[in-house]
């Protein structure tokens, strides 16, 4: 066994999301991006941060695209998908 799983601390200080549709409740997206960004770190980690010492990024870009979609739970559930994808080190730290 490898010991206690590791606490993580992931601070987003703030989303911005331009451009969508005005029926889009942030409330919503806010709750499925949390819900399904909690699940991916318990499941797979956080890999720029697997060697213990924490990283720091002020932002990141060459992130997948989210669909295009009036669903709030979809849009959350997706834009938690592609900033865990920018803490797995696919995408580029600006």
């Amino acid at each position: 066994m490898d010991g206690p799983p590791r606490s993580f601390r992931i601070d987003i200080g703030e989303l911005v999301l331009d451009g969508f549709d005005s029926r889009v409740d942030p409330a919503r997206v806010t709750a499925a991006f949390e819900a399904e960004l909690t699940r991916l770190v318990r499941e797979r980690g956080v890999p720029l941060a697997a060697d213990g010492t924490g990283v720091a990024l002020d932002g990141l870009a060459g992130l997948p695209p989210l669909p295009a979609t009036t669903s709030a739970v979809r849009l959350g559930e997706a834009l938690a998908r592609a900033v865990h994808a920018g803490l797995a080190g696919r995408g580029d730290a600006r």
